[in-house]
């Protein structure tokens, strides 16, 4: 039985009670926001994982980050290390996008070391297996297609990337009115590629039946992928984005009634006056299906700096109601992230994510702002340096600096305005 089926059927599941505890709400409203296919808990019936999350309405702002191999950059050991810095720092799920050698072998250590639910895109291994096979994209069969499905299921994948939405109407479209970067998204252009060298619709829209057949036999969350999303912000919000959405929402309305979970992914490259359109487009073309965000990425000029292009506009699609944040990091477009890379995409993500909670008035968010406040008021480093989202860089500042009096920093020293406002209204600290 699938989430979406026990809580059709009145029953809260364990997992159901877990996500109800972390955000504080009832049980029962988590069932209900998955009832109605605004929440999911991506989580394979067959995972160990020992932190699930909620996604959707009404929840905190979750955060994934992406990981993975590449071929002749980086190992399955570092690998691992950037999953395990992301999740220390908070990230709520990670996602596996390895194209390097031994696709497999990757996802399964990664899926065995992970405290938290693990997607993958799974267009990626079936491309680059049959580019070795067959030395070309055009010779993939439908049936190894979704041969790759049923392994990564069966291996304990929590949530797949589908691009479903990527139909011959949208890509016709985007041939008649180019933009400046035609098709961005990896999965999107493998699958694009098959389309127009077999002259076919794209498998995962027409055979979207085995899909949802896979999704349900292990309770996988479908994250029904935007493979026509803008990389420039010039192409924000065109037809063919806007087309692939729609066929979404249709897939998405399928595969609820089916009893399997979905989300929707997002753009992408968004001008600041797009965001809030483009959060109330998929809420209304989609169902009020949670809604999962890379960035958006608010301008195209800061390589070097696209996690905080990205965060700011994080910020505001989840202070809209988008539900889920993909981190960006600071070698977005430039390379395969590092450690450090991944640290800043996290920390950049969770501030992003909590400036949006705040913004949506979510359940008890703003104390943790009123705690370090407070902490600030009394001067307690230690205090400030524990609830910090980052607790070693505001350390390792304080320590360099060297203030002549403990209780003060060296920005302001025997100015602070802090203790300048206490002698005048006569306040002690509290």
């Amino acid at each position: 039985m699938t989430q979406i089926e026990a809580a059709r059927a009145g029953k809260l599941t364990a997992e159901m009670r877990q996500v109800a505890r972390e955000e504080g709400v009832s049980p029962e409203f988590i069932r209900k926001g998955i009832c109605r296919g605004h929440i999911v808990i991506p989580k394979n019936s067959i995972s160990r994982i020992s932190k699930v999350c909620g996604i959707g309405e009404g929840l905190r702002t979750k955060i994934n980050a992406n990981i993975g191999t590449s071929r002749g950059s980086s190992g399955l050991r570092q690998e691992i290390k950037k999953m395990n810095a992301a999740v220390e720092l908070g990230s709520d799920t990670v996602m596996d996008l390895s194209t390097g050698a031994d696709i497999a072998r990757t996802r399964r250590a990664i899926i065995s070391k992970s405290k938290v639910p693990v997607g993958t895109v799974p267009i990626y291994e079936i491309a680059i297996n049959g580019m070795t096979k067959h030395g070309s994209i055009k010779k993939i069969s439908v049936d190894e297609m979704f041969g790759v499905l049923e392994d990564q299921a069966s291996d304990g994948v929590d949530f797949f990337t589908i691009h479903a939405g990527v139909v011959k109407s949208a890509l016709e479209t985007l041939r008649k009115k180019p933009r400046i970067l035609d098709i961005v998204s990896r999965g999107g252009a493998f699958i694009a590629q098959w389309m127009m060298e077999n002259d076919a619709e794209n498998p995962f829209y027409t055979h979207f039946d085995r899909v949802i057949e896979i999704a349900k036999k292990y309770d996988i969350t479908l994250s029904l992928g935007d493979g026509l999303r803008p990389g420039a912000i010039a192409d924000a919000t065109d037809s063919a984005q806007v087309l692939e959405l729609l066929a979404l929402g249709e897939l998405q309305q399928k595969a609820l009634k089916k009893g399997v979970q979905v989300m929707i992914e997002g753009p992408g490259h968004l001008p600041l006056h797009h965001i809030e359109m483009n959060v109330a487009l998929e809420k209304a073309c989609c169902n009020g299906a949670p809604f999962y965000v890379l960035g958006p990425l608010v301008t195209d000029i800061a390589p070097g700096y696209d996690h905080i292009t990205a965060a700011i506009g994080g910020a505001l699609a989840g202070a809209k109601g988008a539900d889920f944040l993909c981190y960006v990091t600071p070698s977005e477009h430039l390379r395969l992230p590092t450690v450090e890379d991944v640290m800043e995409g996290v920390i950049a993500a969770k501030i992003a994510a909590h400036a949006a909670d705040i913004a949506k008035g979510v359940k008890n968010a703003i104390n943790w702002d009123n705690m370090i406040s407070r902490a600030r008021k009394a001067r307690d480093w230690k205090r400030q340096f524990e609830l910090a989202i980052d607790k070693v860089r505001p350390t390792r500042y304080r320590k360099s600096s060297r203030p002549d009096m403990q209780d003060v920093c060296t920005m302001c020293g025997e100015y602070c305005s802090i203790k300048t406002a206490e002698r005048c209204f006569g306040k002690a600290v509290s």
